[in-house]
């Protein structure tokens, strides 16, 4: 999947102007930067579900507005931000939904579409919540039960918008685990995040971006460097080796606080 010199943005001055990136196969591609960077712009470009007003988005070779949007489907999952369920569903209809792209009007529900279910809700630990309605979950459980329903469509691409939003650590690091798993697999991954140390841990090629651009892509050594760090976010730092995979680690030094007794007597002053 590639983005070549795309413009998106959703009023009239665009997010992203004639932006071009490249999103290797078989790859865990992680995309960071502050907030309201263009990071999940960018995503909704890569999913087709924000349409570029210049330039275009391919998939396998080819335009993805080309595609039928049930073809796009059986080729791409999405978790977007901010997923909202129909009222009253419960888990197991929620994540059913994922096999939709498979269905047709010669093709109804079969045993490997249960099967593709099944799978989905134990690799998220959400088994024992398929009967109950989504709108009665934690975030957390919520998160999960998304992911589910996009492992379920059983696509070789997955993007994923903050997928670790609202967990606790322990459940973050488990769902990174399982990302990384399904990459081992063969799956492509493209993840946004915030967590520039999960970037770092679980990514193998990484798109860092600010005010709409790409400012530098590569395997974590490559882009997380202190310095990097440092320009894009604003945040003073160390980086070190990670104990556990080598690769770098992002220490915070701190953010000046600034002082209002000094702010206001400055103030006085003037």
């Amino acid at each position: 999947m590639r983005a070549e010199a795309v413009t998106l943005g959703y009023d009239a001055e665009p997010i992203i102007s004639g932006l071009s990136a490249a999103i290797p196969d078989g790859s865990f591609t992680v995309i960071i930067g502050p907030n309201a960077c263009g990071k999940s712009t960018l995503l909704r470009g890569l999913s087709r579900l924000l349409a570029p007003r210049a330039g275009r988005v391919v998939l396998d070779g080819k335009a993805i507005a080309e595609f039928p949007a049930k073809e796009v489907a059986r080729r791409l999952g999405l978790l977007p931000q901010s997923a909202i369920a129909p009222d009253g569903i419960t888990v197991a209809d929620l994540v059913s939904r994922g096999r939709y792209p498979h269905q047709g009007f010669l093709r109804q529900w079969s045993e490997e579409d249960e099967a593709a279910v099944q799978e989905a809700l134990a690799a998220t630990g959400t088994r024992e919540l398929s009967a109950r309605r989504v709108d009665e979950l934690s975030g957390g459980q919520r998160q999960r039960v998304w992911v589910a329903m996009v492992l379920a469509q059983q696509t070789d691409l997955l993007l994923l918008d903050e997928p670790t939003t609202f967990l606790d650590i322990a459940h973050q690091v488990e769902l990174m685990e399982l990302f990384a798993h399904l990459n081992r697999r063969g799956r492509t991954v493209v993840a946004v995040l915030h967590d520039l140390n999960h970037a770092a841990r679980y990514a193998d090629h990484i798109i860092a971006m600010r005010d709409g651009e790409i400012v530098a892509s590569g395997t974590p050594e490559q882009v997380v460097t202190s310095e990097r760090v440092e320009r894009i976010y604003g945040l003073p730092n160390v980086v070190i080796a990670d104990p556990v995979s080598g690769g770098p680690l992002v220490v915070p030094l701190g953010m000046p606080i600034p002082d209002p007794e000094a702010r206001e007597g400055s103030e006085a002053t003037a």
